[in-house]
Order: C-alpha cells, then sequence, then structure tokens
C-alpha cells in the first residue's frame, strides 16, 4: 500500500471542504434558478446541474481556512444555504412578476379559463406562454453564463462563513416583492387598459341601446383583442422582463442607478 505525504492529504482535506462550501450555496441557488429549478425538471437533473455550476465556480473563489469542528460545519452550512436561498429567492420572483402578469392579462381580457391546467403550477394559458417563452428567451440569451458570473459575483456580496444581517435582508427582500409585483403590472398593463377601454364602450353601448344584448357581441371582440395584444407585445414585455431579470443578476443589491 502506498502512503500519501501528509501535505498531500491535507490539501487534498483544503481542497473538499472549499468545493462543499460552494456546493452548498451553489446547489440552494439553483434549486430556485428560473429555468434550472423549475419544478418539471427532475431532482436528479437538478442535482447534476449544481455539480457542474460548483465546479465551474470553485476554481474562481479563494481560498478560505477549514472548519475545525461542528461547531464552525453547522455556521457554514446554514450560513450558505441562506445566501442561497435569498439570492434564488430574488431571482425566483422574476419568474413570479412574468406569471402574475400573464395571469392579470388573462383576467382582463376574459380568457383566464382557456387551458388552465396546462403548466404544473395553476396559471393560465396566456401566463403559461409568457413564462415558457420568457425563459426559453433567457436561456437563449445566455442565462447559465450570467448566472455562473452572479454566484461568483456572490462571494464578493457575501464573502464565505459571513451572517446576512436580519434588517438588512428584510428589507433587501420587501424591496424585491414590491419591485416584482410592480413589474407584472408594468408588463399587463397593455392588456389592463385594453379591458378598461372595452368595459367603458359597452357601459356606453348599452346606454345607447338597452336592447342590445352587448356582452354576446363584445366577447368576440375582447377575446380578438386580447389575442392580438400578444402577439403584438409578447416581444416587448420578454425584453423588459429579460432586461430586468440580468439587470439583477448583475447588481442583485440594485446600488447601481
Amino acid at each position: 500500500m502506498i502512503a500519501l505525504p501528509p501535505d498531500v492529504l491535507s490539501s487534498f482535506g483544503d481542497n473538499l471542504w472549499h468545493v462543499f462550501a460552494v456546493f452548498l450555496r451553489v446547489s440552494a441557488l439553483v434549486s430556485l434558478l428560473p429555468a434550472f429549478g423549475e419544478r418539471s425538471i427532475p431532482v436528479r437533473m437538478k442535482l447534476g446541474i449544481a455539480v457542474a455550476f460548483t465546479l465551474i465556480v470553485s476554481p474562481a473563489i479563494p481560498e478560505f481556512p477549514a472548519g475545525s469542528g461542528l461547531l464552525d460545519l453547522t455556521v457554514l452550512v446554514w450560513t450558505e444555504v441562506l445566501i442561497g436561498l435569498a439570492l434564488g429567492i430574488g431571482l425566483r420572483l422574476f419568474v413570479l412578476a412574468i406569471q402574475t402578469a400573464g395571469s392579470i392579462a388573462a383576467q382582463a381580457t376574459s380568457l383566464s379559463q382557456i387551458l388552465g391546467g396546462a403548466a404544473i403550477e395553476p396559471v393560465p394559458a396566456m401566463g403559461f406562454f409568457l413564462t415558457l417563452a420568457s425563459l426559453t428567451l433567457a436561456v437563449l440569451l445566455g442565462l447559465h453564463v450570467r448566472a455562473a458570473q452572479f454566484m461568483i459575483q456572490s462571494y464578493t456580496l457575501f464573502p464565505v462563513n459571513t451572517p446576512l444581517s436580519a434588517p438588512d435582508l428584510s428589507q433587501w427582500g420587501v424591496a424585491q416583492v414590491s419591485r416584482s409585483f410592480g413589474l407584472a403590472f408594468a408588463l399587463a398593463t397593455p392588456f389592463v387598459i385594453a379591458s378598461l377601454v372595452y368595459n367603458l364602450a359597452l357601459g356606453v353601448i348599452n346606454r345607447a341601446m338597452p336592447q342590445l344584448m352587448v356582452a354576446f357581441v363584445g366577447a368576440p371582440a375582447i377575446t380578438f383583442a386580447g389575442l392580438f395584444l400578444l402577439f403584438a407585445g409578447a416581444p416587448l414585455i420578454q425584453g423588459v422582463w429579460s432586461d430586468a431579470l440580468f439587470a439583477f443578476l448583475h447588481d442583485p443589491l440594485g446600488n447601481q442607478p
């Protein structure tokens, strides 16, 4: 049996500890990462994606001293997983934003009940279409590359084994949730305006001609208008959404104007 020198064993142990610490944060983030962390993706595939990102990120992270006991290991696990989950939730809110925008648009144009169960999550067909198209566009624009850069940048913002401040984390989380719903409503604004104009026109026609059943006349009109707005506005909606997502990946704390 060949005995390895003690320095080789020590170096191997330090490298293993380093990779393990990176895997904790990366795996927590990948579980919520748009496109790669969807519920439709098998758990084994998510684990493989997390391992692949770990192998990419770990060489770019500077070495840090290994823990010396169970307490150090426990603190490391909780800290790294919490940071990964916080950053992953910030990214997952963008998926929630496009789903909410699709739900608002479908409700406004009376298309919320058509193919409502097509996705794993109960969203209308319009929301499912916008979500799938937006995630596909993000992947085509290099989401995996931006995600790897985001993970590497996170170690500059939050060094290894550095606990997060609860007040700062709560303030940041509230700001991200607020921005998510604001983005959702902004994306669905054309559909809301079309619905408002449609209902005002229906009210005026109903007052002018009470005998006319305006609901039967207006239902095909609002359906056509909703489908036309989806066809014409989907590229713009996806462009605005992807720009907001990549801006967050570049600056998750929102420090830049």
